[in-house]
């Protein structure tokens, strides 16, 4: 399978920007997904992928097959790019039995009708529906009419598979199962893949590499480790699992190793030290930090600065239990704080205990 191409496209509606120098790459045999809040544009990155949309300029490229070019004008329409689409509603023939809907692609393409029979067991085969072959869409359950979208999708055996949410219908625990068999069925095909979602857990189980969109830019591309461990930006941080977001002013005391950088929050008087993998001394003025809600230690003990660890004195504001953690809301001075812990505390006050490497540290742009 050949790697796909999107270079610089942008897209406007009525005026407005939606998308705006979007430019990626996506491997051949790559699970690729486009992540993002709803409104961001990955859906419409997609459709331009398609053919549904045609961007005001770019270029997009399947190998060396040109799809879309703004300069010279070139836009290949969707019956011309041989790619497999799955929408989020399924959009299966009410009336045609599943054989039957995975027929018509074929048909379209003019393959003969042994062949055509051939492919379709092959691909219901894959996604475990060769026994439903003669059933009606409305026979079937959610998670499997889903499969035969995805079976459809991949019996022509398209270059590139395009996802546009196909999971969101399901309910929480098919979920689950459907993005374990999702995965292996992209592996064994060994079909590049572009998947659209806004759920982070889906976009983090499933990716070789994870696109983060935000009103209508590209913040981010990398694993999803790097997505998670080193987010590229406050918002990307906000936005993978639960960080808090916190305003600090850098403190003009020297560093001692020239790697760690002490910050005052807000205007609790309180500070925190923070690894920084630029030199420290080139931070200045107002930063953002960055705390995920898993690395805060909740504790009765206040003696672990000793141990080089930031130690935060908080009040505990509200506590959830949620059968795997309990789930703290707390308070430092005037700033709100999000804590998970495995013990129910039940003073009114806590330490919270904090590795300098745990922080995320963003400076204020000049």
């Amino acid at each position: 399978m050949p790697e796909l191409a999107v270079e610089n496209i942008t897209k406007s509606f009525h005026g407005t920007t939606v998308l705006e120098d979007i430019d990626f790459t996506v491997a051949d045999g790559e699970f690729f997904t486009l992540l993002g809040p709803s409104g961001c544009g990955k859906s419409t990155t997609l459709s331009c992928v398609a053919g549904l949309e045609n961007p005001d300029s770019g270029t997009i490229r399947v190998g060396d097959q040109v799809f879309f070019d703004g300069h010279p004008r070139t836009a290949v329409p969707p019956e011309g790019r041989n790619l497999g689409l799955v929408f989020q509603s399924y959009a299966l023939w009410p009336h045609m039995t599943v054989a039957a809907n995975l027929a018509l692609p074929l048909k379209l393409r003019k393959v003969p009708r042994d062949e055509q029979q051939r492919l379709i067991d092959d691909a219901l085969a894959k996604v475990d529906m060769l026994h439903l072959r003669n059933r009606y869409p409305h026979q079937l359950s959610g998670g499997q009419q889903q499969r035969v979208a995805l079976a459809r999708g991949i019996v022509y055996s398209p270059e590139v598979l395009l996802l546009d949410e196909p999971l969101s219908n399901l309910d929480a625990k098919m979920r689950d199962q459907a993005r374990v068999w999702l995965k292996d069925l992209q592996r064994e095909v060994g079909i590049t893949t572009v998947y659209v979602t806004h759920d982070q857990v889906e976009a983090m189980s499933l990716s070789d590499r994870i696109a983060v969109f935000m009103h209508g830019r590209l913040q981010q591309v990398g694993t999803p480790t790097e997505i998670y461990e080193t987010p590229a930006t406050p918002e990307v941080a906000g936005f993978i699992g639960r960080c808090n977001l916190l305003q600090g002013r850098v403190d003009d005391t020297p560093s001692t190793d020239n790697r760690t950088v002490r910050l005052e929050l807000g205007t609790t008087g309180q500070h925190l030290t923070v690894v920084h993998p630029k030199a420290a001394v080139d931070l200045r003025g107002v930063a953002t930090i960055g705390l995920r809600s898993e690395r805060i230690t909740l504790t009765e003990r206040a003696d672990a600065a000793a141990d080089g660890v930031n130690v935060l004195r908080a009040k505990i504001k509200q506590c959830s239990y949620t059968g795997a953690r309990f789930e703290y809301e707390l308070t430092v001075g005037d700033l709100s704080l999000h804590a998970e812990s495995p013990v129910r505390h039940t003073g009114q006050e806590i330490n919270l205990l904090i590795r300098p490497e745990d922080c995320l540290l963003y400076p204020t742009a000049a």
